[in-house]
């Protein structure tokens, strides 16, 4: 069998056991959460720290955690536990920032919430946001299932399981680091642990509309789509409405459960784009069963070295975001959170955001539409130690891609989709990648797919040869000349750059690392003054490149990670921030805020 056809075998094989492990997580979760009739299960949880995993152990000793059972000694065993006086924490959150002593730790908590339901709907799910890094979920003490990876969300139907009162939902969360995971072991920003988003407990009809989508094709002529029922064993109709636009368009859905459909773009129709961030409300109707989304309307094509925005060709005055809290680090991001780090990023004259490196939450990339930022989202398939000669890592990282693709595919701010940073260059990566490529299009062959590609080096010269450039869209690359090695800021403009890809290039990280505060001469390290000019000179060098065609500098906040031990400068910072932890803006932001306002004035000059 050639070892192609034998890696797609096995793949398959591991895709099938991992759904059959997962019990009852069947299907993709749901198409907008925050549209939905639910409750939340957000607020004080308790929790149980197990380093040694005993809960996980089986034997008539087991300390039971997930049945919350109370200690029964006329049975001779003594359960050394007991939920009710457990201490408490916060969901969503993690336990670094919230439990003392617990900053560092990478292992086993179990989570307990008990609430009481009042059953009024026919059918329920438990929706989860995300949980870091794996889950085995339980309700009442029966095992749901497991779903690994930290940034995607996932649901369990539990129709028929829930009580009046009293029920008992225990999750145990596993931050560990793992060889065969997606990320691996090895990875640059801070392993928050726990239940990180926001849980919910959806209310839907036996029959109800799961899944939905409404785009411009490419020609800008039609609207086209698609409604996906769950639930349905005959014909239904389903009623789609844009009001504003005078649009009503019945689709009718067969045993299949899902149909697609096309109207003629209404003339009226505003496309999205970041300067005119145009939505509309968009109706889905069973009978009673009524879902709405606000959506943008655009279309995204590349032409040679142009990346085009409903045909209009576009500079990416980008910037680097981690999915980090201002003020004291933590995952968690509420509304406010999300949009004070976006908004930085729209003061500095930016019209897009790199969220790295990972599925940032459903709140981001919903307030990019509204704000108008255009958006790079990416899976955390990330540097060296990704194991991709493992089919179980590749069915994960597939399911990750189409996770983060089905959350967000109706986001018109999306622009970008990466499957992958910095990794290096060998044919089983290539397979890898190339597969989920092959997953995007698949999902949609008009998305733009990118990955921040590794760089040839020779005689001055950066060469852009890895040869997954020929399978993207648009050609990413990261470069920190000036920063790592023995150049300074000075030698930056000098360097030169070549393509062997007639594809648009963007800069999807810079950076040098500044401490607030911390001035001096701008030849001197970890000085704002050295940061500021850094940035000055790679815009200089950038905007020489005439195939360049977006920068976006690492990174908008200092973020916390455990790979930089500088005792002085770092203390487990990455300092390459714009903004210090507190919001307080370097000397950098300013530099950048003025590149991009000038690059913003030509472009308007060169469109009147």
């Amino acid at each position: 069998m050639p070892v192609f056809r034998l890696l797609l075998t096995l793949v398959a094989l591991s895709i099938i056991g991992y759904v059959q492990h997962v019990h009852a997580q069947s299907v993709l979760p749901m198409q907008n959460i925050y549209g939905r009739s639910a409750s939340s299960l957000d607020g004080t949880w308790q929790y149980i720290v197990d380093p040694m995993e005993t809960g996980l152990i089986k034997s008539k000793y087991r300390r039971d955690f997930p049945a919350d059972d109370k200690a029964k000694l006329d049975e001779g065993v003594l359960i050394e536990y007991d939920w009710d006086t457990s201490p408490e924490i916060q969901v969503p959150g993690d336990w670094n920032s919230q439990i003392a002593g617990m900053e560092w730790y990478e292992g086993l908590v179990w989570y307990r919430k008990r609430f009481n339901y009042e059953i009024t709907s026919e059918r329920q799910f438990l929706y989860f946001e995300a949980v870091n890094y794996k889950a085995q979920v339980y309700l009442n003490g029966e095992k749901l299932g497991i779903h690994e990876g930290g940034f995607t969300p996932f649901q369990f139907e539990v129709t028929g399981k829930l009580k009046p009162t009293g029920n008992s939902l225990v999750l145990a969360v596993d931050n560990k680091r793992r060889e065969d995971g997606i990320p691996a072991a090895d990875f640059d920003w801070w392993n928050y642990g726990g239940i990180t988003r926001s849980v919910w407990l959806v209310e839907t009809e036996s029959v109800f509309i799961t899944d939905y989508h409404l785009a411009l094709n490419p020609d800008g002529n039609h609207l086209e789509g698609y409604v996906t029922l769950d639930g349905s064993a005959s014909e239904e109709e389903i009623m789609v409405q844009i009001p504003e636009l005078g649009v009503k368009k019945k689709v009718y859905i067969g045993s299949s459960g899902t149909a697609d459909f096309q109207v003629k773009t209404p003339k009226e129709l505003e496309r999205w784009f970041p300067d005119t961030p145009k939505r509309y409300t968009v109706t889905y109707t069973r009978g009673d069963d009524m879902i709405a989304d606000r959506v943008g309307f655009k279309t995204a094509s590349t032409q040679g070295y142009e990346i085009l925005l409903n045909g209009e060709p576009q500079f990416l005055r980008g910037i680097c975001i981690h999915e980090e809290a201002m003020g004291t680090p933590t995952r968690r991001l509420d509304w406010d959170m999300a949009e004070r780090l976006l908004r930085e990023a729209k003061e500095m004259n930016a019209n897009f955001v790199r969220l790295a490196h990972y599925p940032h939450t459903e709140k981001m990339t919903r307030l990019a539409d509204s704000l108008g930022l255009m958006v790079w989202t990416e899976i955390p398939v990330y540097w060296e130690d990704i194991d991709y000669q493992n089919p179980k890592t590749l069915a994960l990282a597939t399911r990750m891609i189409r996770s983060n693709y089905e959350r967000d595919k109706n986001r018109a701010s999306i622009l970008l989709w990466s499957v992958a940073n910095e990794t290096p260059i060998h044919r089983d990566r290539m397979s890898f990648l190339k597969h989920l490529i092959k997953e995007l299009k698949n999902q949609n062959e008009h998305l733009l797919v990118t990955a921040a590609l590794k760089v040839s080096h020779e005689g001055g010269v950066k060469r852009i040869d890895d040869p997954l450039g020929a399978y993207l869209d648009v050609v990413s690359v990261n470069t920190y000349v000036g920063w790592y090695g023995t150049d300074y800021p000075d030698a930056i403009p000098d360097v030169a750059w070549e393509s062997d890809f007639t594809k648009p290039l963007v800069f999807s990280e810079f950076g040098a690392g500044a401490v607030y505060g911390n001035r001096g001469d701008k030849m001197t390290r970890w000085t704002e003054d050295f940061q500021a000019y850094f940035i000055d000179q790679t815009m200089t060098m950038a905007l020489d490149i005439p195939f360049l065609r977006g920068t976006m500098p690492w990174v908008l906040k200092d973020f916390r990670t455990p790979r930089r031990y500088h005792g002085q400068f770092q203390q487990y910072w990455n300092r390459k921030g714009l903004i210090d932890p507190q919001g307080n803006r370097k000397q950098a932001f300013v530099t950048l805020s003025n590149w991009y306002s000038c690059i913003q004035q030509q472009e308007n000059i060169n469109n009147e």
